[in-house]
């Protein structure tokens, strides 16, 4: 009799503890984004199911930054204009091949827009989604491209995008400038106080050159008179302890027949408080700039058999073993990236040009106790 009691209470226990097990594990599923079950591919790119993907880019000129959440097939978020700071929100899907389809509304819900793209893997390996945004009824079409941001912070902080925005009309200039601010813990305060200064620098060199060159300034057809200042930024790797911004200034002066941009970056060390310099990265008295040069000289040379603007006597020089060659750079969890600017390695038209230079090529040369020594390790 005791045997019989003791089996049907081993059954019974059996059958509660093997239910409160299935009841669990949809919800460990859906909030972890360690198992395999949670992840779906995205067209290339990969996302977490109910995880948060940022990315930043732009619609036409404007720049704007969108927050998506993916849950399956289903897509939700917000995204504003920095210059405008307003949340809109967006519903839509995303099917196997990577089609994006998402539909904006207004505080009332009514249906404002729509945004139908291709989310991909880029060279970096994070997202990226190209495509055309138009008004409900397919009218007002235009281009838009937001490319994801590795936000990997651990701290409830967000990025925020500053804006300095300037029409003298008297001076005949504009300045339409964005640099990110990190708000919500103080370990941060040195890295914003670096990328305000740094912008708010070339704006003020920008006016003052401009301010004087209207004084010598002779008689211009009207589309040339005014000259402008654009930047706009890319973060490529913000941790609690490393941050990596690439930001693209272009600039038009009066009278000149196109304008240019050139590439500035901040890579700043955290726990340091301070900048980073390349040497930083590599073992002291190292041949790391002819290990780089070597990579992307060897890698340019590929896209040139795709890119018939890529000339191998200037992508020699231009990407040659000098300091000043490798000014542009910034840390992805794959690799350095290089950013060489119109004219370096290719014509003008081609605009700007990029390698990256992959860990495995670097780790001979990397300092193993420098910044990226975990990366590359």
């Amino acid at each position: 009799m005791r045997i019989k009691i003791q089996l049907v209470l081993f059954i019974v226990t059996a059958i509660v503890l093997f239910g409160a097990c299935r009841k669990s594990t949809p919800n460990q599923n859906a909030n972890s984004n360690a198992g395999t079950s949670a992840q779906d591919t995205l067209g290339g790119g990969a996302a977490p199911a109910g995880e948060k993907v940022n990315f930043r880019g732009s619609i036409a000129n404007l720049s704007i930054e969108m927050n998506l959440v993916r849950e399956g097939e289903r897509l939700t978020g917000t995204y504003f204009y920095p210059r405008i700071a307003k949340n809109i929100d967006l519903k839509g899907e995303i099917d196997r091949d990577g089609n994006v389809a998402l539909r904006e509304s207004d505080e009332t819900g009514k249906e404002t827009g729509v945004f139908k793209g291709k989310w991909k893997s880029n060279a970096t390996g994070l997202a990226d989604i190209e495509g055309k945004w138009s008004r409900p009824d397919g009218s007002k079409e235009t281009g838009f491209f937001i490319s994801q941001q590795p936000l990997e912070f651990t701290a409830a902080v967000r990025i925020v995008p500053k804006v300095i925005r300037e029409n003298n009309k008297e001076a005949k200039y504009s300045v339409d400038a964005e640099y990110p601010q990190i708000e919500g813990d103080g370990r941060f305060d040195k890295f914003n106080a670096a990328a305000r200064a740094m912008i708010t620098k070339d704006v003020a060199a920008f006016k003052t050159a401009e301010t004087a060159a209207l004084e010598e300034e002779t008689d211009l057809p009207e589309e040339t008179q005014t000259s402008s200042l654009d930047i706009g930024y890319q973060v490529r790797l913000a941790t609690d302890d490393l941050i990596s911004v690439e930001f693209t200034e272009g600039q038009y002066s009066r009278g000149a027949a196109h304008g240019n941009s050139i590439t500035a970056v901040l890579n700043f060390d955290v726990k340091n408080g301070k900048r980073i310099a390349l040497a930083d990265l590599f073992n002291p008295k190292s041949n790391y700039l002819n290990v780089i040069s070597a990579y992307a000289i060897k890698d340019l040379k590929e896209q040139s058999k795709q890119n018939d603007m890529l000339m191998e006597d200037q992508l020699r020089d231009g990407a040659a073993a000098r300091a000043d060659n490798y000014r542009a750079w910034t840390i992805t969890r794959k690799g350095l990236w290089i950013t060489f600017d119109p004219y370096q390695v290719a014509a003008y038209a081609a605009g700007p040009q990029h390698v990256l230079v992959p860990y495995s090529a670097l780790k001979p040369v990397v300092k193993p106790d420098g910044p990226i020594g975990n990366l590359a390790g």
